[in-house]
């Protein structure tokens, strides 16, 4: 055997099969998502911004995502904040896709359609997770499509999606080593923990041979510069706090 099935081709894997004479092997083909993104008060970069109303940050940061992990993107663009909306691109997205993976519309606010929606055309098997941030995660099925609705936030959508979303990707692509690989750091800050896990953005830095993570002042759920700045995640279990010198998970970025 030179490579067990569900391994990802890398390039040094494909010279290795050609350097035995395999010239054509079995793979899965491209898995396709359908994104669409809710919310009456989103638009896209490059427009004016009227009172109350936010860029379509999420659109570029999924997209990004899923195209490193190597999925084709159909993007649905912007839906309007009501239920027939909602419905509609969501029955077109299912119908053409074998994810459909949204942001937006999955809380519990009086235009939260996404999740009403999915009840409608399919079924809600998960709602609602007791993490930091990225409460509101839906997921579940519509016919043979499956579907992940992320919140709104932009650092929940990043972190939901390395969390939940990429997992799942890998594992339908056929992938065997499919669960993310966490590695053990050592924390270069404080953290008191609360009544969710949360997954804290830091940075691994080396300061005279002596590796360590910084933590980014705001932590907030709104603050996409936090994980531009970050090389990847470290989590506050329930009601734990860190101290600065503990030995903590780190989950780094590897796209």
């Amino acid at each position: 055997v030179v490579l067990d099935s569900g391994t990802r081709l890398r390039p040094q894997d494909m010279g290795l099969l050609a350097s035995v004479g395999v010239a054509q092997v079995n793979v899965y083909r491209k898995l396709k998502v359908a994104t669409f993104f809710t919310g009456d008060e989103i638009v896209e970069p490059g427009n004016e911004l009227a009172s109350g109303q936010i860029y379509n940050s999420n659109q570029y940061t999924l997209t990004g995502l899923l195209q490193s992990v190597g999925c084709d993107v159909a993007n649905y663009g912007i839906v309007a904040d009501t239920l027939d909306d909602t419905l509609d691109v969501m029955r077109k997205a299912a119908s053409d896709a074998d994810l459909v993976l949204t942001s937006g519309g999955v809380s519990v606010g009086e235009e939260d359609y996404v999740r009403i929606a999915l009840e409608q055309l399919g079924q809600l098997n998960m709602w609602r997770i007791a993490m930091k941030p990225g409460k509101p995660v839906a997921f579940g099925q519509i016919g043979d499509c499956l579907f992940m609705g992320l919140p709104g936030n932009p650092v929940s959508v990043f972190v939901t999606f390395l969390i939940f979303a990429q997992p799942l990707i890998r594992k339908l692509q056929g992938m065997s080593s499919y669960l993310s690989e966490w590695l053990t750091a050592r924390a270069d800050f404080d953290w008191k923990g609360g009544k969710r896990q949360e997954y804290l953005r830091v940075k691994y830095v080396n300061h005279n041979g002596k590796p360590k993570l910084e933590l980014f002042p705001h932590q907030g759920s709104g603050v996409l510069s936090s994980v531009s700045w970050a090389s990847g995640l470290t989590i506050s279990y329930i009601d734990q706090n860190i101290q600065k010198g503990d030995m903590v998970p780190y989950l780094p970025f590897d796209f």
